[in-house]
């Protein structure tokens, strides 16, 4: 199962792009013998600034064919971790890679959440997203700790 996250913008060197790599590394090494992984980023950029619409074009275009596409996104569902893990599981078992996309600052278009096949949410409050792709990182391992039944996630 490959994971790809998609996101709007470049992150540039620095703390959050550190533990997006470190927890992906975790992710992908742990994930290998149970059939999670590898993960990669891909991002996009709308270098002229056009907004939501322009950057969804782009986003788009980059989801691999074939690929469950789940949208992080404010108005989607609030999962625990071991329901995320359920879902990724499930995804791992019907050989399905899976997409998440991450939009720019204004979010993602309503025609690109509408094709989604999931949508995500970290809370009722909006997070940077730069910040997400980090949360999400550690959910991705996380996630693949409890599916491994490892005492990482703690009840």
């Amino acid at each position: 199962m490959k994971v790809t996250i998609c996101a709007v913008g470049k992150l540039r060197k620095g703390p959050e792009l550190d533990l997006i790599h470190e927890y992906l590394d975790r992710f992908g090494k742990a994930g290998r013998s149970f059939g999670l992984g590898p993960a990669a980023i891909l991002e996009v950029e709308d270098k002229r600034n056009l907004g939501m619409e322009a950057e969804a074009v782009l986003l788009d275009r980059a989801v691999p064919a074939g690929s469950v596409l789940v949208t992080l996104d404010e108005r989607g569902d609030l999962v625990s971790s071991p329901e995320f893990a359920t879902r990724l599981g499930g995804w791992r078992d019907a050989a399905r890679d899976v997409t998440f996309v991450i939009g720019g600052a204004d979010g993602i278009a309503p025609a690109l959440r509408a094709k989604a096949d999931w949508s995500l949410s970290f809370g009722k409050m909006v997070w940077p997203h730069m910040l997400v792709r980090v949360m999400l990182a550690e959910q991705l391992y996380r996630a693949g700790q409890i599916l491994a039944g490892t005492p990482y996630h703690r009840v």
